[in-house]
């Protein structure tokens, strides 16, 4: 009767770890636009990450708007664990380089 090694069985253990590799996350990138903005969202795995508002007729500069991480309490938080109104915060970008 053959005995497995443990060198084989530990071979068998590691291919079947790694033969399946993890799915690349869903990533999807929406626009909605009108005659004066143009807004891209992105999201990753169904959550979104970034949305991007750009200005079409006006001098007012492009701006980002930061989406608070789920079950995180933003920087500038109330304290109490509840987030603060409204779903994410306004950045402009001051210099590109």
């Amino acid at each position: 009767m053959l005995r497995p090694t443990p060198l084989l069985l530990l071979a068998v253990c590691c291919t079947s770890a790694l033969a399946d590799p993890p799915p690349e996350p869903k990533v999807e990138r929406t626009v909605a636009e009108d005659d004066q903005v143009r807004i891209e969202e992105l999201k990753v795995r169904g959550e979104t990450k970034k949305v991007t508002v750009k200005n079409k007729n006006s001098r007012a500069p492009d701006y980002e708007i930061v989406v608070n991480d789920a079950g995180r309490e933003s920087a500038g938080g109330t304290g109490t664990g509840l987030p603060k109104s409204g779903s994410g915060t306004r950045v402009w970008r001051i210099l590109n380089f």
